[in-house]
Order: structure tokens, then sequence, then C-alpha cells
């Protein structure tokens, strides 16, 4: 469930890179968050009343922090290919793991990332838009600031109700945006369509089966398998897209998978020892 997730996820990406010479950035990505809060909200029926002002506080900053990170990682691929795209979103989550773990290891896995993150630019980034470099790494930062939210979402509402009154928040804020970008055509049947499609792809369908697995498997395994993504991003970069990836971008890509993958491991291993410590 999780690979299928991460494989939706990044095919939904691919999918949204050929909508946009038809709605533009803004307009796809209004589109993704508004279909995806449709679904969420029918499916999930979440309770308006109940909810503390710390409970609203929450989840209105977890939607402005997914509307953010939607919007930043889309400037992103209208700008550089998809799997150096999120290759580069990827160091926000790492970055997190890193700082949270605080062992001398993590030396060795931000050593790693940086050195993946120096071939990707060719020695000084002049293969890829500045731009779009810039906007990758701010939707990798949204997005460990959406692990955050989340999890605190996630402690104040039941179910997927925090989420998908998030999804709301982000649909409303975003809707503007793409509104001025794309006007009317955001009423194309064929473009709602493809950014339905795309909705269902990357947002709907990863996100319950990312709920089920975590239902069956360890936090850890699953942040590990996580970290495939900018392989999975490469791959649907080629197939849909016929973007080619040469030697030293590849060799890139699997040094900030191997990096996110020792730095999870580093961070389980910390928390083994805890327990161990406690129980003794």
């Amino acid at each position: 469930m999780v690979l299928a997730g991460i494989v939706s996820v990044q095919f939904g990406g691919a999918l949204a890179v050929t909508l946009m010479p038809r709605a533009g950035a803004l307009g796809v990505v209004t589109l993704r968050l508004l279909v995806a809060a449709i679904v969420l909200l029918v499916v999930c029926r979440p309770r308006l009343r109940g909810h503390s002002r710390a409970d609203w506080g929450t989840v209105i900053v977890f939607g402005i922090t997914m509307a953010a990170m939607n919007g930043l990682f889309y400037q992103a691929l209208a700008r550089i290919p998809l799997g150096p795209a999120v290759t580069l979103e990827v160091l926000g989550p790492l970055a997190l793991s890193v700082l949270a773990s605080r062992r001398a290891i993590n030396a060795l896995w931000a050593a790693l990332a940086l050195a993946g993150v120096f071939l990707l630019g060719g020695g000084g980034f002049g293969s890829l838009d500045p731009a779009g470099v810039a906007f990758a790494l701010g939707a990798g930062a949204m997005w460990a600031a959406y692990i955050v939210f989340s999890a605190r979402t996630g402690r104040r509402f039941p179910q997927a109700d925090g989420l998908a009154l998030a999804m709301a928040v982000a649909a409303l804020l975003f809707l503007p945006l793409g509104v001025v970008e794309s006007g009317a055509k955001l009423l194309d049947p064929t473009t709602v369509a493809l950014g339905a499609a795309v909705a269902v792809l990357s947002s709907v369908l990863p996100y319950t089966l990312e709920l089920l697995a975590l239902r069956h498997l360890p936090a850890a395994a699953f942040a590990i398998l996580m970290s495939l993504e900018p392989a999975v991003a490469a791959t649907a970069g080629f197939l849909v897209l016929n973007q080619t990836l040469s030697a030293a971008e590849a060799a890139a890509i699997a040094l900030v998978v191997a990096a996110s993958m020792g730095a999870v491991r580093t961070q389980v291993g910390r928390g083994k020892e805890k327990t161990k410590g406690v129980q003794t």
C-alpha cells in the first residue's frame, strides 16, 4: 500500500505537469486541492462543532502549510524535471529527521545529502533553473512543517477529520490565485477532468493508502519506504514526460535516498536505545 501510494502521487505529479499548459501551475494546484477537499469532506464528514480555538488554530495552520507546500512544489515542476524537484523537496523531511535525532552519525547522512545536491546541481545548479530549485527547497521546508502539523492535527481530530478540514482551508486559500491565473480555463470540462485525476492520484488515493498502511506497518518502516519517492519520481518523469537523467543526476538521487534511509534508521535506533534504558 505504501509503494502504491508513492507510485500514485508521483505519477499524479507527472500528469499535473502535462496539465500545466492548459491551466497553469496555480490553476492545477487549485483544482487538485479543491477536488481533494470535496472528496475528503464527503467521505469523512467532519464535525464542525465541539472543537476548541486551539484545535481550529492547528488545523488552519496545517491548511496554510499544505497550500504553501503544494503551491511551491508545482511552481518547481513548471521549471525543473520531476526527479530533481522531488529530490530537492525531500531535503526538508531529511533535515527534520537529522535535527530530531542529534547523533554524531547524522553528519554522515547530511554529508551524503549535500553530495547529492552538489551532483544534482552540476557543481553550481547551472543545469537547473535557479527559481525552480528555490521553489523545490521551499516546498521541502513546507513538507517538514507539514509533518509537524499533520501529527498535531491527528492528535486533536479523530480519524481523517483534521485532514479534510485542513484540505478545505488550503483549497479556499488557493482558489483566488487559481482564478486570477487561469480564469475560465478552470471550467473547461477536459481541464476539470484532468485536475480531478491529479487530485485523486496525488492526494485522495495516496493519503488513504498511507492511512491504511500505518495500521499494519511500523512508522519507521513506513518512513524508510517513503524515502524512495525521489527514485519513483525520476521513473515517472522518464515514462510520462520523457525526462531523462544524466549519470550524475541519477547518482545524486541515489545519495539523497540513501541519506534519507540512513537518517530514519538512526532515529529508530535512538528510540530503541531509549526504550531499552527505560526497561532496564
